[in-house]
C-alpha cells in the first residue's frame, strides 16, 4: 500500500514537472561547434565541390524551367545536364542569401530562429509505420497522425510541429498532405514545414498559410519550411524542384538537402561524400538565390553510411558524426543555416541500440552546430517507423541536449559562494536555502529513467524504458491542451480543403 501511494505521488510530480517545464522557442547554444577539418581539409572539400560541378554536373530531370534559369545565368546546359564554373554557386549563395531568419508560428512566442547559435528541434519525419507497445507495429492513420502532432505540442524540448510526422495511409495519396496540413495547424500552434513532393502541393501548403496569416505577411515573412531532397548522385527531379521554385518564388525558406548513403549513393569515404554533398546542396542553393534573390534558405545534409555486407542503413557511426560535423563547418563559411538529422537508428525497437544510435546522431549534429535537426524524436527502423515510446525517450535526449548547450551558469547565485560558506566543512547542502531555492531549477529532470532502488523498481513491476515510455505519452496527451483556432480561419481552412479534395479524383499510388 504505501509503495502504490509513493508510486502515485511521483507520477502526481512527475506530471507536474511535464506542465511546468519551461518552454522555450528554440536552443540558444552557448558551447563552441567541434571542428573536424583543418581550413587546408575544407579549402580540399570545396575545390573538389567545384571540380564536380564544373567537369561531371548535376541532373536537373523533368523540369524545363529549371534548365531555362540555369542558361540564362550563363551556365552550360547539355539536355538536362547542368555544369557550372568554379565558384559561380557560392558567389550566387553568398551574394543574396541570409544568414539567418525567422519561421514565424501562428503563436509568435513560438516563432523560430534559423541561423547564428540557435538550433530548432523537429520530430520524426516520413515513415509510413507507427509503432507502440500496445499495438506493435502497424500501417498509419490519420488518427495516429493526429495523436502524434498533439504529443508533440506537449513536448517543452520539441520546437517545432514538423510535416509527416507520420504517413497516413487510409487517406489518398494526392490528397491527404491537405489533411496533414491543417491537423498541424488546428492542433498545434507551433512553426510547420509545407508539403514537399511537387509545385501543386507546395501551392496548396502557401494557400493555406495565407488564410491562417495573411497573403501580404506571407509575402513578407517566412511562415513554412521546405525540404528539398535531391536524388543522389547528382540529381534533382521535377517533384523536389518543382516544390523548391515554389516556395523560393513565393520567399518560403528552402533547406537544400542531399540524402545519400556512403557506398550506395556517395563514395564509401568520408571525404568523397563531403564533396558530393556539397556539390549537389550548392547548386540547389544557388537555384533558389536565382529564382529570387535574398529568399530564405539552408545547405541540408542527411549523410549516413550502410553496412557494406547487406547493403542496409546505418546509424549512429562514427562515419556519419564526422561528416556531419564537416558539413557544419561547410555550411558556416558558406553562410547559410545547416538543416540536418537526429535521432536516427535502424532499431526495430526503442532499445540499447536505438537510444545509442540515437544519442550518437543528436550529439553530433548538435556539435556541427546544426540549425535546424529534422527526426529528433521517434525514428526508428531505418525511417520506417514513428514509434510513440522512443519518442518520449528521444524528448527526454532533447531536453538534456538542450540544457547541455546552455553550458555553464556563471551567475552569482550559481557561484554558491554563500552557501559553500554558511554551511562550511564536513555538513551537508541538503537543508541549505541555497538547495531549497535552487532544487527545481539546478539539475535537469528527465522522465524515463528509473533511479530508484532495485527493491522499490521490483515491487513497482520491473519496468523498463519504452514501457515506463509507454505511461508518458499517454499522460501526455491526456493533459494535451487545445490551442484552440479562430473559428473563421477555421472554417476557411476547411472549405478550402474540401474544394481542393473536390476537384481531383483520389489516387494511391501502389
Amino acid at each position: 500500500m504505501a509503495s502504490e501511494q509513493a508510486s502515485r505521488r511521483r507520477r502526481a510530480t512527475s506530471g507536474a514537472e511535464r506542465q511546468a517545464a519551461p518552454r522555450t522557442p528554440y536552443i540558444d547554444r552557448k558551447l563552441d561547434t567541434f571542428s573536424v577539418l583543418s581550413e587546408e581539409g575544407l579549402s580540399l572539400i570545396e575545390a573538389n565541390a567545384d571540380t564536380i560541378l564544373h567537369e561531371t554536373g548535376m541532373d536537373f530531370v523533368g523540369d524545363p524551367e529549371i534548365l531555362t534559369v540555369f542558361k540564362a545565368a550563363g551556365c552550360d546546359v547539355r539536355e538536362s545536364r547542368v555544369r557550372f564554373e568554379r565558384g559561380f554557386c557560392r558567389r550566387t549563395i553568398q551574394a543574396t542569401a541570409p544568414r539567418e531568419f525567422i519561421q514565424h508560428a501562428r503563436n509568435p512566442a513560438n516563432s523560430v530562429k534559423m541561423g547564428g547559435k540557435a538550433t530548432v528541434l523537429c520530430p520524426s519525419w516520413g515513415p509510413p509505420f507507427v509503432h507502440d507497445l500496445d499495438k506493435g507495429r502497424r500501417y498509419a492513420t490519420y488518427d495516429d497522425f493526429i495523436r502524434l502532432v498533439k504529443l508533440h505540442h506537449g513536448i517543452p524540448w520539441l520546437h517545432h510541429s514538423g510535416g509527416v510526422v507520420c504517413e497516413p495511409v487510409d487517406l489518398p495519396a494526392n490528397k491527404r498532405h491537405l489533411d496533414m496540413l491543417y491537423a498541424h495547424i488546428r492542433y498545434s500552434d507551433r512553426a510547420f514545414m509545407g508539403a514537399f513532393i511537387g509545385a501543386e502541393r507546395a501551392g496548396h501548403a502557401i494557400d493555406m498559410a495565407r488564410i491562417v496569416f495573411g497573403a501580404d505577411y506571407v509575402a513578407q515573412n517566412p511562415v513554412l519550411y521546405c525540404v528539398s531532397n535531391t536524388n543522389a548522385p547528382l540529381v534533382l527531379d521535377a517533384n523536389m524542384s518543382g516544390a523548391l521554385k515554389t516556395y523560393a518564388r513565393a520567399n518560403q525558406p528552402v533547406a537544400c538537402t542531399p540524402w545519400v548513403l556512403t557506398g550506395a549513393m556517395s563514395p564509401t569515404t568520408v571525404a568523397g561524400t563531403l564533396a558530393q554533398v556539397l556539390a549537389e546542396a550548392t547548386a540547389c542553393l544557388a537555384l533558389v538565390q536565382l529564382i529570387n534573390p535574398g529568399a530564405p534558405c539552408l545547405m541540408g545534409s542527411f549523410a549516413s553510411t550502410m553496412s557494406m555486407q547487406s547493403g542496409a542503413p546505418t546509424f549512429g557511426t562514427p562515419e556519419a558524426g564526422l561528416m556531419v560535423l564537416a558539413a557544419g563547418q561547410l555550411a558556416r563559411r558558406l553562410g547559410v543555416p545547416l538543416h540536418t538529422v537526429g535521432t536516427l537508428s535502424a532499431s526495430k525497437l526503442p532499445d540499447a541500440q536505438s537510444q545509442q544510435e540515437a544519442t550518437w546522431g543528436l550529439l553530433m549534429s548538435m556539435f556541427a552546430g546544426a540549425n535546424l535537426i529534422n527526426h529528433a524524436t521517434g525514428w526508428l527502423e531505418g525511417g520506417l517507423v514513428t514509434s510513440f515510446e522512443k519518442t518520449m525517450i528521444d524528448a527526454d535526449l532533447c531536453g538534456k541536449v538542450g540544457r547541455f548547450f546552455e553550458g555553464i551558469d556563471l551567475s552569482e547565485n550559481a557561484q554558491a559562494m554563500n552557501a559553500i560558506a554558511e554551511t562550511g566543512p564536513g555538513q551537508h547542502f541538503l537543508g541549505s536555502d541555497h538547495t531549497r531555492l535552487n532544487f527545481m531549477s539546478a539539475l535537469f529532470r528527465p522522465l524515463t529513467p528509473d533511479n530508484n532502488s532495485f527493491e522499490q523498481w521490483q515491487a513497482e513491476g520491473s519496468k523498463d524504458a519504452a514501457t515506463r515510455a509507454n505511461v508518458l505519452w499517454k499522460q501526455t496527451l491526456e493533459r494535451y491542451q487545445d490551442p484552440g483556432l479562430d473559428p473563421a480561419t477555421d472554417e476557411a481552412l476547411k472549405d478550402y480543403v474540401a474544394r481542393v479534395k473536390a476537384s481531383q479524383p483520389d489516387v494511391n499510388y501502389f
